[in-house]
């Protein structure tokens, strides 16, 4: 039988705890984001989307010259192929940020929950259909229970999701274009670039918004001002956080602690903001909730034959 080195064991061990820290307090910051971007109000959807992006590539640029990272980031930006993939993150990113904001600002966080409950499975079946990868059964039972929640919710409750769809598709096709770009671009490149592409959005939502609504930023008060001024660090710091976490513990691991964020933006909508939860909504997010009962368990059974077998093959 074989063993790892005591020190090389302490070494895996404490970098996963530090992973399981990181990943978490990810997760923590983005279940808590509704009440930070309810703050910004009267600041509407859309300014404070493009303030998102402007202030977020600020940031990074910092983030950038205080890591010295600049030499990585040029490496990166003289390659056309990482190129071309940061544009189309920052594409699905940005609709991302603007159907969370639109639900968040308009009443419908538990919606948004909704959006992030079904991504994980939603995540699997672009593996099924685009990475070409085996599912097994009891996935596909989780995925099939998600549809029906979806399903019932839409006849039911007679409203489309279209915010929760929104997000589950969006940011799940943003974690398979991020794949795809895999470990070539850094989390603080890549978040550069993405807000870099989506710059000339932002001002021209800017000058649309300054022409109709009107521009909040800095006419509202001081404690607003710096609200709105610190959505670049509230939009980097759990990106940031989550990439170091997932590069230290097993992706099932993250699978399954990412179900804090919707369990967080569900009790803010339903607890905290008081929105309507009908019998026939609570009968759709139910049966959402079994979907990612099975969908957990799989990973659980997984992991443990996983390791089973690999306890094997060291004998």
């Amino acid at each position: 039988m074989t063993s790892e080195p005591p020190a090389r064991a302490a070494g895996v061990a404490h970098a996963a705890r530090g992973g399981i820290a990181y990943t978490i307090g990810a997760y923590l910051l983005w279940g808590a984001l509704p009440l930070y971007f309810l703050a910004l109000v009267p600041t509407g959807p859309w300014e404070v989307v493009a303030w998102r992006v402007l202030l977020s590539f600020v940031f990074c640029c910092l983030l950038l010259t205080i890591m010295r990272g600049w030499p990585a980031f040029i490496a990166i930006v003289r390659q056309p192929r990482l190129l071309g993939w940061t544009a189309l993150a920052g594409v699905l990113i940005y609709v991302n940020w603007q159907a969370f904001l639109i639900g968040t600002l308009t009443g419908h966080v538990i919606e948004t929950s909704l959006g992030y409950f079904i991504n994980p499975i939603f995540t699997v079946l672009l593996g099924v259909f685009v990475l070409r990868e085996r599912v097994r059964r009891m996935q596909w039972i989780a995925i099939g229970v998600a549809a029906l929640a979806v399903v019932v919710i839409v006849i039911a409750y007679r409203a489309f999701p279209w915010i929760a769809l929104t997000l589950t598709a969006s940011f799940g096709i943003y974690g398979l274009v991020k794949k795809q770009i895999g470990a070539a671009v850094d989390a603080t490149s890549g978040l550069t670039l993405e807000s870099f592409w989506l710059i000339p959005i932002a001002v021209v939502t800017l000058i649309v918004v300054g022409q109709t609504d009107g521009i909040t930023f800095g006419q509202v008060s001081p404690l607003h001002t710096l609200l709105v001024a610190g959505a670049g660090i509230a939009t980097a710091v759990p990106l940031l956080l989550f990439a170091a976490g997932t590069r230290r513990i097993d992706l099932s691991l993250v699978g399954m602690l990412q179900f804090i964020t919707p369990v967080m933006q569900f009790v803010v909508g339903w607890a905290l903001l008081g929105e309507p939860m009908p019998f026939e909504r609570w009968i759709g997010f139910i049966i959402v909730w079994i979907a990612i009962a099975v969908f957990v368990a799989d990973l659980l059974l997984h992991g443990r034959r996983t390791r089973t077998a690999a306890a094997v093959d060291l004998v």
